[in-house]
C-alpha cells in the first residue's frame, strides 16, 4: 500500500470535520472497532451534504449504494482525529465521495487511519426510488473538490 502523507492529502480537500472518538468505539483490542468507522464516515458524509450542498434530506434523500474502507492503522482513544471529505464523480443519480481519516497519535505524529469510498444515491423520500442529482447539489458537489 502506498504511504501517505497527511499533510499533502488535506490539502486536496476543501472540507474537513473533527471526529470525537468516545470511549465506547474503543474495543477489546483498546482501539476503535472497526464497525465504528463506518460511523465516523457516515457522518462526515452527512456534515458534508448538510455544510457544502446545504442538501434537504427531507426532500430529496440520499443512500449509501456501496462503500468501501481501507484500514491503514488502528485508531486510540488519545488519537485526534478528523475526517476529510470530497465529491469525485458525479453520475446520473449517484455520485462517489472520497474519505479519509486523519490526525494526530498520542506522540503528536500526523497519521492516516482510514480510507473510504462511497457510492451515493439520490431518492425521492416519497417513493425511495433513485432520482438524478438535483442541479443545484451537482454544482456544489463539482466545486467542492480542490483539482
Amino acid at each position: 500500500m502506498e504511504v501517505l502523507d497527511p499533510a499533502k492529502l488535506k490539502s486536496q480537500f476543501s472540507f474537513s470535520t473533527p471526529v470525537q472518538i468516545r470511549f465506547s468505539d474503543i474495543d477489546g483490542y483498546l482501539h476503535v472497532n472497526n464497525g465504528i468507522y463506518f460511523s465516523y464516515f457516515e457522518h462526515a458524509r452527512a456534515v458534508f451534504l448538510y455544510t457544502v450542498c446545504d442538501w434537504n434530506v427531507m426532500t430529496i434523500g440520499t443512500v449509501v449504494g456501496r462503500i468501501e474502507i481501507d484500514y491503514i492503522r488502528p485508531i486510540h482513544l488519545e488519537n485526534k482525529v478528523e475526517a476529510l471529505v470530497k465529491c469525485t464523480r458525479i453520475g446520473n443519480s449517484s455520485f462517489d465521495l472520497e474519505q479519509y481519516l486523519i490526525g494526530t497519535d498520542s506522540k503528536g505524529e500526523s497519521r492516516v487511519f482510514s480510507k473510504c469510498k462511497c457510492v451515493m444515491v439520490s431518492v425521492d423520500m416519497k417513493t425511495m426510488k433513485p432520482i438524478s442529482v438535483p442541479e443545484e447539489y451537482r454544482l456544489k458537489l463539482a466545486v467542492s473538490s480542490p483539482q
